[in-house]
């Protein structure tokens, strides 16, 4: 009687087990358009905070092509790069780019490339920093992201890409040095990749799957 009930009640947590499995399966199924969606919308209004729209005339998003260059973009995994053109005309590249060593961990960012080489602008898209003071990158959090606008790197020594207290020409955050460290690193990197690798990125064919958002 005791092993009967015992396996009545194996079945009863089993098939719970299942009900519960298949419950999460078909939410993801349901929403994963949702998502994708979200995240497009996302990566979008990302785009045209450092392209506005009224400076191009393709389409940002899905002119799109993948690298792997993990010396230059910190990453091993396929990292894409968006294309903004005006008539044909090359506008600006905006990069995926990955800082490895920020103080938790990787720093996901966004670096957007004129073709003269000229910064227009930097995003984070993801971190695990310190909320309080590594978590400054954020634009919403603090203004220093923009310090990159305008940016040049004339070399991959260019000694202003450092924090102050490197001798640098950006500012550090008080009791959080590593993570501005990390990202102006990887925007340097990032930028003289781009420069360099102009014509090439541009002339890539399109790769990314639905304009590369993961």
């Amino acid at each position: 009687m005791i092993l009967t009930k015992m396996k009545r009640n194996g079945l009863i947590l089993g098939a719970f087990a299942l009900a519960a499995t298949s419950l999460l399966i078909a939410t993801q199924f349901l929403t994963a358009d949702r998502i994708a969606a979200q995240q497009r919308s996302d990566l979008l209004r990302t785009l045209n905070e450092l392209v506005p729209a009224t400076q191009y005339t393709n389409d940002f998003y899905a002119d799109c092509t993948e690298v792997i260059e993990p010396d230059a973009l910190g990453s091993t995994q396929p990292q894409q790069v968006y294309r903004a053109r005006r008539n044909g005309e090359a506008v600006a590249l905006a990069l995926r780019t990955t800082a490895p060593d920020g103080y938790s961990g990787n720093i996901q960012l966004l670096v957007a490339v004129a073709p003269s080489g000229r910064v227009k602008g930097v995003r984070v898209l993801s971190h695990r920093e310190t909320p309080g003071l590594g978590d400054k990158i954020e634009l919403r959090r603090d203004s220093w992201i923009l310090s990159f606008n305008d940016e040049q790197v004339r070399s991959s020594n260019d000694p202003r890409w450092r924090v102050r207290r490197d001798g640098g020409a950006f500012d550090q955050f008080t009791g959080a040095t590593i993570t501005p460290r990390a990202v102006i690193n990887a925007v340097q990197r990032t930028v003289l990749y781009a420069t360099e690798n102009r014509d090439a990125l541009f002339n890539a064919p399109i790769q990314c799957v639905s304009g590369g958002a993961s």
